[in-house]
């Protein structure tokens, strides 16, 4: 069984040496969390639990700048901190996928 749930923040971040993002600008980001396992007892994990981690985590960067945590701040790299994170709170097998802006993610 799959269940999942859906954030956003809104980040700043610029990516050195890039043509395109060198310059610091801003996104929109959806964060996409799912985990998997088994729903013995009819749940697999409360919905407000899963988003109440997330929302803690994602907290740390909402309308902040990403190159003061990631020294370069890819939406894969965006993606893997996140993901990390949310494994040492949840212990279900779990994909995030990050949203940096419309059309184009990572996921891990």
């Amino acid at each position: 069984m799959k269940l999942g749930v859906t954030e956003y923040i809104d980040c700043a971040h610029h990516l050195p040496g890039h043509e395109r993002c060198g310059s610091l600008h801003g996104h929109t980001y959806q964060v996409d969390v799912f985990i998997e396992g088994d729903h013995k007892g009819g749940m697999l994990l409360d919905f407000a639990d899963l988003k109440k981690t997330l929302r803690t985590i994602l907290a740390d960067y909402d309308h902040k700048d990403w190159n003061t945590f990631i020294e370069y701040p890819t939406v894969e790299n965006i993606c893997e901190l996140i993901s990390k994170r949310m494994h040492e709170k949840i212990k279900f097998a779990m994909h995030v996928r990050v949203w940096e802006g419309h059309g184009k993610w990572a996921e891990i």
